[in-house]
């Protein structure tokens, strides 16, 4: 199953399919050609030709780089640091001699091109997996700050205070159902209490807000309303854990419980071009005291995201009409054998 421990390992090459590495790849990269360029005409109104002349080479080479190595990106990934390295410059270096080959005039300065050709991408690429290798272990210390403040974050201590006291108030006018609340509400901490770093199938997440919510009608009665819409949800999607039951837990406090009249919570959850979209909306009372400390959730949400996903994953909240709405994007991402 699809985790983010890669982003915790210092030594782990990057994953070739991420939309924000293979940006950060083509800015990186870009940079350099721009540089040597600069720095290697006499003029800086030369260096339009100069760059020209580098990109001719650099730009087929990056794309088939690209593309080759988000083919092959399962294949490195199962292999050990240093031999996938070896795989990713070799076949860097195969496809640099390729172009060179192919596009260069075959005089008798051919040869020292091509080594230069060869000396340059072996360069780039040192510098890209060392950039990736530092960024590997800045990540590492965040991850666990992000988990640990997303985990004392989840289940607010006024949410266990009144769930023991609904399972109080129903022990003797209906002990079975009293039995079924605890169930939940220990089913709520053993995911809340373990090990959140792995992708989770959205429908166990569909699963958990469920049952936060029957724990919260207990006390909130008719007040709280639930609009599920996820008849087009995939049913194979993974997503990080404990992202919708926060966000859920949010609009309960924010939405829900200031308001004397009721009030309904709406959940669409719908694929379309292979990105997984989660909407919830809540009301919302502007003059609300309870809207302090939504945002620094939103932001640990918002940070998970990223530690998963990359630039490949948004959050977006917006405020019309008295509604509060939160719109997530992540990728179409399955469960691998």
């Amino acid at each position: 199953m699809p985790s983010i421990n890669q982003n915790a390992h210092t030594s782990a090459l990057p994953n070739f399919r991420n939309l924000g590495i293979i940006l950060r790849i083509l800015v990186i990269v870009n940079v350099l050609a721009v540089s040597a360029a600069i720095v290697r005409a006499s003029t800086l109104y030369s260096s339009g030709s100069a760059l020209l002349e580098i990109s001719v080479i650099v730009q087929p080479v990056l794309i088939a780089t690209l593309l080759a190595l988000g083919a092959l990106n399962d294949f490195v990934h199962r292999l050990t640091y240093p031999v996938g390295v070896t795989v990713v410059v070799v076949l860097a270096v195969a496809i640099t001699a390729c172009v060179v080959l192919a596009i260069e005039p075959p005089d008798d300065d051919l040869v020292a091109r091509l080594q230069r050709s060869i000396l340059l991408t072996v360069l780039t690429l040192v510098l890209l997996l060392t950039y990736f290798h530092l960024h590997g272990r800045a990540l590492s210390p965040a991850l666990s700050e992000a988990r640990l403040q997303a985990l004392q974050a989840r289940i607010r201590p006024h949410f266990l205070y009144n769930s023991i006291n609904a399972v109080l108030s129903l022990i003797r006018q209906d002990p079975r159902r009293a039995e079924a609340v605890l169930e939940d509400l220990a089913e709520l901490f053993r995911v809340v209490m373990g090990d959140n770093r792995e992708l989770s199938p959205i429908s166990r997440e569909i699963e958990l807000c469920r049952r936060y919510l029957e724990l919260e009608q207990l006390r909130l009665g008719d007040r709280l309303r639930v609009a599920w819409h996820i008849d087009k949800m995939p049913p194979d999607a993974l997503m990080p854990p404990l992202v919708l039951q926060p966000l859920i837990e949010n609009a309960v406090y924010h939405g829900i419980e200031p308001r004397v009249e009721p009030g309904e919570i709406s959940i669409d959850i719908y694929t379309s071009r292979n990105r997984v979209h989660a909407v919830l909306r809540n009301p919302f009372e502007e003059r609300s005291t309870h809207h302090s400390g939504n945002k620094m959730a939103i932001d640990n949400i918002r940070e998970r995201l990223q530690l998963h996903f990359d630039a490949e994953a948004s959050l977006e909240t917006r405020i019309r009409e008295n509604v509060y709405q939160v719109h997530i994007v992540l990728p179409y991402v399955k469960a691998t054998a």
